[in-house]
C-alpha cells in the first residue's frame, strides 16, 4: 500500500510543451517540495529512450506516483505506458491543449494542481483501443480531425491562430459517407464529423459530449449530420453545449466505423492522416488518475 507521508513521485517533464509560452516547472515543482517529506526526481523528456528511463527511475526510487508535466501528447505517452499498473498518474497541464486535464478538473495553477498531485483522490478511468492505439479521451473522423491537420501545420498559435484555422476548416468542410455498426446499431449516413468519445471536451474546452464518463464501462459515438456556421462557433470558441438537434449519440461498448472515402482522423489532439477504417473498443479500468478530493468525474 502507498505510503502517503512519503510520497515517492516522478514527475516527467515536455521542454516544448506550451510552444513559446516559457516557464521554469522543475524549479517550481522544486520549491513546492522543499519543505516537504516526500521523495520526488524530475525526467526532462528527450526523444530518445525516454520508456527507458522512465522505467529506470520508477524501479530506482520504487516509484508510485508519475506526473505528465506537459499536454496531451505527454499525457497519452505516459498513460500509455502506466495501462494496467499499480501506479497512479497525475497531471500538470503544460501545454497548448490539456484536453485530460480539463476533463478531470485539473487547474492550471501551479500550486492547485500540484496539491491534487499529494492529496488528491485515486480514479479509474476506461481507456479505448482504436486499432492498434489507444484513445484516452476523444478521437474523430472528418471536420475537427481536419482543423488539428490545419494548426499543427500553422505556425500561428493563441486564439487569433485558432480562430483562423477554425474558419479554414469551416470553409473546407464536406460531408463523408460512413457506415457505422454498435453493440446494437447498424447503419450507414451522411456526417461532417463522427467522434468516438469517452471523454466529454476537447483540449480547448470544447464541450462535445456533455454526458460523457470516463469511467463508466461505455464509449459514445457521436454524428453530426448538420453543422451550421453558427453552432460550429459556439460550441469551438465559446465552448457551450451544441445543439442536440444537430447531433446524434449512441452509447457502446465497441464500434466499426468505415468511412467511403479515406478521411482525415485524429486521437487525442494528434492527426492520424486519411484512414476509412477504424475498430474500437473499450478497456474498462485500465488507468488510476488523480484528481481532486471533491471531484465525482
Amino acid at each position: 500500500m502507498e505510503n502517503t507521508s512519503n510520497l515517492k513521485i516522478l514527475f516527467v517533464l515536455n521542454p516544448v510543451s506550451g510552444g513559446k509560452k516559457k516557464f521554469d516547472w522543475e524549479n517550481a515543482i522544486r520549491n513546492y517540495f522543499k519543505d516537504l517529506a516526500h521523495t520526488i526526481e524530475i525526467y526532462i523528456l528527450t526523444g530518445k529512450d525516454d520508456t527507458g528511463s522512465v522505467d529506470y527511475w520508477i524501479k530506482k526510487l520504487s516509484i508510485t506516483r508519475v506526473v505528465a508535466v506537459g499536454g496531451d501528447g505527454t499525457v497519452a505517452l505516459l498513460a500509455k505506458h502506466l495501462l494496467g499498473s499499480n501506479l497512479s498518474m497525475g497531471i500538470l497541464p503544460a501545454g497548448s491543449a490539456n484536453g485530460m486535464a480539463k476533463e478531470l478538473g485539473i487547474p492550471e495553477k501551479l500550486k492547485e494542481a500540484l496539491d491534487i498531485i499529494v492529496h488528491g483522490k485515486l480514479k479509474q478511468c476506461d481507456v479505448i483501443k482504436i486499432n492498434d492505439d489507444i484513445s484516452l479521451h476523444l478521437s474523430d473522423f472528418g471536420l475537427n480531425a481536419r482543423l488539428i491537420k490545419y494548426f499543427s501545420e500553422n505556425k500561428l498559435r493563441g486564439m487569433w491562430g485558432y480562430t483562423r484555422m477554425v474558419v479554414k476548416a469551416l470553409w473546407r468542410r464536406k460531408l463523408m459517407k460512413a457506415h457505422i455498426k454498435t453493440d446494437t446499431e447498424d447503419f450507414t449516413t451522411d456526417a461532417y464529423m463522427v467522434v468516438i468519445a469517452n471523454a466529454r471536451k476537447y483540449g480547448t474546452g470544447a464541450l462535445i459530449n456533455p454526458d460523457g464518463d470516463i469511467g463508466d464501462g461505455l464509449f459514445e459515438i457521436i454524428i453530426f449530420k448538420k453543422f451550421p456556421v453558427f453552432e460550429l462557433f459556439k460550441m469551438l470558441l465559446s465552448y457551450k453545449k451544441f445543439s442536440p438537434h444537430t447531433v446524434e449519440i449512441f452509447q457502446t461498448k465497441t464500434a466499426t466505423i468505415l468511412t467511403r472515402k479515406k478521411t482525415h482522423f485524429q486521437i487525442d489532439g494528434e492527426y492520424k492522416g486519411k484512414i476509412h477504417a477504424v475498430k474500437a473498443e473499450i478497456i474498462p479500468s485500465q488507468l488510476t488518475v488523480l484528481v481532486k478530493q471533491e471531484d465525482t468525474i
